[in-house]
């Protein structure tokens, strides 16, 4: 299905947690000290539920009555794992049935298995999270008038493509975390969704009326990026001529999306673990800090516990991130959704060619559920609107269809997908789907992966190192001469002739 945020409002949130009076009488030192400790918490369509994990044994979760936290789902096992706290903690999967999952991926049967703090567990279609504290007070339920904020400006929700049981889940999950003020840290491989899911968390919290402000931190310069982040006052460098508010604190109240947090320098690093412990945002030239109110939205698609082993990202702030850990899973593994996203931007592409939606045939539809989707949601779309540009009918086939071949991935240390890529099956070639008789040859190199001006410009810059020879451009361009000729004519560009 299509999640559309227009149609389907988020659900009321549950009442706020009662704790006694006796809890409410504490001081905030006793209130601390009771607060310590390793804490599980559920996260359930009824809400959220938190359990202290005891020291000394281990603790069951299950469906059984046996069980120290019971959770009547049916897909969960009567017992289906054990935590045992420890450093780090270790889950253990009881031979469940549906199995256990740590951060994405599916663990062994009765084989203890380390798991950080803030990352995922997901057992019977539901969530768990481990905490170092008791986390009641980042889950509290929101200010009044939420709800309606969160459906005020309708027009800014984007809609999401929600048609496999493990993503209807992690929006449910993205529903519940919503609520709370805890930070987020989005993982998973490039072209994703995670700019998706961390506007959905945005959209459907009780933030949503306020400045939702996006940072990619791979997009500037060391030198730049401190300004922009925290602001400087007048005279505070060389062109300072007026003092300057930085995103952070124009986010304030509201929240600030982190993209490619990964790609952050240290000296940056210590300036931001400094707001996120204490609110205080110190604008370079400035002799007192800001107090800011914000939630912070972290995405990455690199392995941050091994930047973290190698020295280049600080221990302190991914656990000050890593509030809870959102793992997005791959296409590939949510090959159900592949269709209903292919029709999706096919229908945006036709729109913003203002013509009709083609259909795509079943031998095409069947070829992208094959294919492996190296570069995700951001890959399907670009396919897309190839397909569209190169379709001149009312039906994308075969021949409209051209799959980027495989990138090689980056090392195990440095990606979240590198353990992954041995499974991956190898993509279909173009060859595997004969052209009609009629259709034009398909081309072999490496147009049509780029924009417009730039294949243009290509496409000119090989036929003067030609010498207008035409045969010889489609050996530099590495294309059919079919396809040469389709360009030209595209592009309104005159044929070179002979003697020319």
């Amino acid at each position: 299905m299509i999640y559309d945020p227009r149609v389907n409002p988020p659900d009321s949130p549950p009442p706020p947690t009662n704790r006694g009076d006796a809890f409410q009488a504490t001081s905030k030192e006793i209130e601390r000290a009771a607060s310590r400790g390793l804490h599980l918490v559920v996260f359930h369509k009824d809400g959220v539920k938190v359990f202290r994990v005891p020291r000394d044994r281990t603790m069951t979760v299950g469906r059984s009555d046996e069980c120290e936290v019971q959770v009547e789902v049916l897909l969960l096992s009567r017992k289906h794992f054990t935590i045992l706290e420890g450093t780090p903690p270790l889950v253990r999967d009881l031979k469940s049935a549906n199995g256990t999952k740590v951060d994405g991926k599916k663990i062994t049967p009765n084989t203890p298995t380390p798991v950080e703090v803030g990352n995922l567990i997901e057992a019977g279609g539901i969530f768990f999270m481990l905490r170092d504290h008791d986390p009641h007070g980042e889950f509290s339920a929101p200010r009044a008038g939420v709800v309606e904020a969160q459906t005020a400006a309708p027009g800014s929700l984007p809609v999401i493509v929600v048609d496999d049981p493990a993503m209807t889940r992690l929006h449910e999950l993205v529903d519940l975390v919503a609520r709370s003020n805890i930070s987020v840290l989005v993982v998973g491989e490039t072209g994703v969704g995670k700019e998706v899911i961390s506007a959905a968390v945005h959209h459907r919290s009780p933030r949503a009326d306020k400045p939702y402000v996006r940072l990619n931190c791979a997009a500037l310069p060391e030198t730049l990026l401190e300004g922009e982040l925290f602001g400087y006052e007048k005279g505070a460098f060389t062109g300072a001529t007026q003092a300057k508010q930085g995103l952070i604190e124009s986010a304030h109240e509201g929240t600030f999306f982190l993209d490619e947090i990964g790609e952050m320098p240290l000296t940056t690093q210590s300036k931001l673990l400094r707001v996120l412990e204490n609110g205080e945002l110190m604008r370079l030239g400035a002799l007192k800090p800001r107090m800011v109110d914000v939630r912070f939205i972290a995405a990455t698609n690199r392995n941050i516990g091994a930047l973290v082993a190698k020295g280049t990202f600080r221990r302190d702030l991914y656990f000050r991130l890593n509030g809870i850990t959102i793992p997005i899973p791959p296409l590939r593994e949510r090959a159900s959704e592949i269709p209903a996203l292919a029709k999706l931007f096919l229908s945006r592409a036709a729109k913003r060619a203002g013509r009709g939606v083609p259909s795509i045939a079943a031998d095409v539809l069947d070829a992208l559920k094959q294919h492996s989707w190296p570069g995700n949601i951001r890959e399907i779309r670009n396919v897309m609107d190839r397909a569209m540009t190169l379709c001149r009918g009312d039906i994308i086939g075969p021949e409209h269809l051209i799959l980027d071949p495989e990138v090689p991935e980056h090392t195990e240390d440095t990606t979240m997908s590198a353990t992954r890529s041995n499974t991956v099956p190898p993509p279909p070639s173009p060859s595997q789907f004969p052209p009609p008789a009629a259709a034009p040859d398909k081309p072999r190199g490496r147009l049509l992966r780029m924009d417009a001006d730039t294949e243009r410009k290509i496409i000119l810059e090989a036929l003067e190192q030609a010498g207008g020879n035409q045969s010889k451009a489609c050996e530099i361009l590495g294309v059919s001469r079919r396809t040469l000729i389709n360009r030209l004519d595209e592009y309104g560009l005159k044929r070179p002739r002979k003697g020319d």
